[in-house]
């Protein structure tokens, strides 16, 4: 008998996954967790029924996520990432030798278990000596340490039940705080097919924090529509300023110096939704 995995990614589209077996299912403190093989894609981390990471295509997440906004800063030493609990975000961010402290920030500690047990290859960087990890609201934390960050990351589900307060303008203020005056924040925001009304609110709260605010775009599978955006809100530098011959050459598998400015010239519909 076949099994199938099916996301609900909006009340009209989905994504169905032939499965091989189920791991580990369970219903922590804030959300129910899955993880599960597929035939496509390999392990997959489900929380609240969506599609969170695989390990066929998580690479491109996790690398655009990071490294675009560490090598638009000039000499980025301590990063936090809020959310994030998987560790991906966590092991890019230690592949820059500038980076002296990153600090993750999961509210939910079952999620780092569970990655830690069945995702090895992603949540491999979570025990390096410059990473510290803490089950603590994210919220909070960027108002209890101003002017700590050189770069911020929000690595979030989607903006429902414990990860609906990092889409808010409170939030972002709070971020803003959190940077030194040189920072730069970068938060995920969604599908430009499917979440149109999201990007607009959310460019226009970042921007009218940080005087240079950009979406950038990438292209992930097993997301919604398969085409996804990240917004970067900068105090300082300009990503699209970057000198990209000054970028080495990383260990990656989607980010590469070619693509740095590249990802910034947005399809005219998405293009709109930030005018």
């Amino acid at each position: 008998m076949d099994l199938w995995y099916t996301e609900f990614q909006t009340p009209n589209v989905g994504i169905t996954c032939k499965t091989k077996k189920t791991y580990h299912t369970e219903k922590t403190e804030f959300q129910d967790l899955a993880l599960i093989e597929t035939e496509q894609f390999g392990r997959m981390l489900v929380l609240d029924g969506t599609v969170q990471t695989t390990i066929g295509d998580e690479f491109v997440y996790h690398e655009m996520i990071t490294h675009v906004p560490l090598f638009t800063h000039k000499n980025p030493k301590k990063v936090l990432v809020i959310g994030g609990g998987d560790g991906g975000a966590i092991r890019e961010i230690i592949k820059h030798p500038s980076v002296e402290k990153a600090v993750l920030c999961e509210i939910d500690g079952r999620v780092i278990e569970v990655s830690k047990e069945y995702l090895p290859e992603i949540s491999c960087a979570l025990s390096d000596k410059r990473v510290e990890v803490l089950v603590a609201d994210g919220i909070k934390y960027v108002q209890d340490n101003k002017n700590e960050f050189d770069v911020i990351m929000v690595d979030s589900t989607d903006p429902v039940g414990p990860a609906v307060g990092l889409f808010a303008v409170d939030f972002y203020k709070a971020i803003y705080d959190a940077l030194k005056e040189d920072g730069i924040f970068v938060a995920q925001t969604e599908s430009p097919f499917f979440h149109k009304d999201l990007i607009k609110n959310v460019y226009k709260d970042i921007s009218s924090l940080f005087p240079i605010t950009k979406l950038y775009t990438c292209a992930i599978p097993t997301y919604p529509s398969g085409f996804w955006s990240f917004t970067m809100g900068s105090k300082k530098y300009d990503p699209l300023e970057t000198d990209i011959t000054k970028i080495p050459e990383l260990d990656t598998k989607y980010y590469c110096p070619e693509l740095h400015k590249a990802v910034f010239a947005l399809p005219k519909f998405a293009r709109d939704l930030v005018k």
